[in-house]
């Protein structure tokens, strides 16, 4: 069996986009200090179907995005729907927004398959996936393209020179930001499994779907609105190799209600804590409702429940 090989697949789906870039709105600068940087939104508009493929590469291009009418039980006109046959290697190795970029004054969250590259995250410990590629791609979430000096460094973490370096920039509040962010459902609950215990081998595939938060006016009520979408309106089933018992004795960890911090907009539980992400409880971040189907009985199980009362909070305030 060949290996995947998700820096690969992420360049191939990059470059499709690349060709594409005046229909997307979005732009490529090749850079002095090597490399190339995507501009998906820091000064580009971008557009829905730049957010949806920005969503695939930072899957790396192993799992399906789409945008499609939403349910009646959210109030929004889109939902954002994800899915994958490979859900680890898509969601964990490289979806996660694992990797907290500082450089000087330049900071960024980083996903995609350059963290399978870096290696450096205690998860992949647990999961594998590490590689060593001639081409690495990587995703950030920031408000800014990244300088030289981030360059180069990411260059020298990924161990690779920077002329094959690839990143796809898009802030929290821009429309490719806000897909790509909320297109993190199954990730969500893949990583809260993970943390409370669960051995992801289990994982057969998985899917999941979230209302499309609006386009926020900064990046910090970005973060509300995004964080929101999963929390109260992220609904997500996975499939794995566990008995019924093992499913009744997990699912009621999963959903975002397990958490003390859960019942109000995030934006809220942010300001709260200072706005410091370490004091939030980590195991709120996760969908509101799960299914898990056990593939030795076919059974299902629900957990959770879609809060539409504080999605509408939430929305409607457009994250103040």
């Amino acid at each position: 069996m060949q290996p995947i090989m998700l820096n690969a697949r992420a360049a191939n789906l990059l470059s499709t986009c690349s060709d594409d870039a005046n229909s997307l709105q979005i732009q490529a600068h090749t850079r002095t200090a090597g490399g190339t940087t995507f501009d998906f939104g820091v000064q580009c508009t971008g557009n829905l179907e730049a957010g949806r493929l920005l969503a695939r590469i930072c899957m790396a291009d192993m799992g399906q995005v789409h945008i499609s009418p939403a349910r009646d039980t959210v109030c929004t006109e889109s939902d954002v729907c994800v899915s994958s046959a490979h859900p680890i290697a898509a969601c964990m190795a490289s979806q996660y927004a694992g990797w907290q970029i500082s450089c000087g004054d330049y900071f960024g969250m980083g996903s995609g398959p350059m963290r399978a590259a870096y290696g450096n995250e205690e998860i992949f410990n647990d999961i594998g996936f590490k590689e060593n590629p001639d081409c690495v791609v990587g995703v950030i979430e920031s408000s800014a393209l990244p300088d030289a000096e981030t360059i180069q460094m990411l260059g020298e973490k990924c161990q690779i020179d920077a002329a094959s370096l690839l990143l796809a920039v898009a802030p929290t509040a821009s429309i490719a930001g806000t897909v790509q962010v909320v297109a993190r459902s199954l990730e969500t609950a893949l990583h809260k499994m993970h943390e409370v215990g669960c051995d992801l081998v289990h994982v057969i595939e998985g899917s999941g779907i979230a209302p499309l938060a609006p386009v926020a006016a900064d990046d910090l009520k970005g973060i509300g609105l995004t964080n929101d979408a999963v929390l109260y309106g992220g609904d997500v089933t996975i499939r794995l190799r566990l008995s019924d018992e093992q499913i009744n004795e997990l699912g009621p960890k999963i959903p975002s209600a397990a958490s003390a911090d859960f019942g109000r907009p995030f934006l809220e539980t942010f300001k709260s804590y200072e706005y410091d992400f370490y004091k939030i409880d980590p195991l709120l971040f996760s969908p509101a409702k799960i299914t898990l189907i056990s593939d030795d009985s076919g059974n299902a199980f629900t957990f959770g429940e879609i809060r539409n009362d504080i999605l509408q909070e939430s929305f409607s305030s457009n994250g103040t």
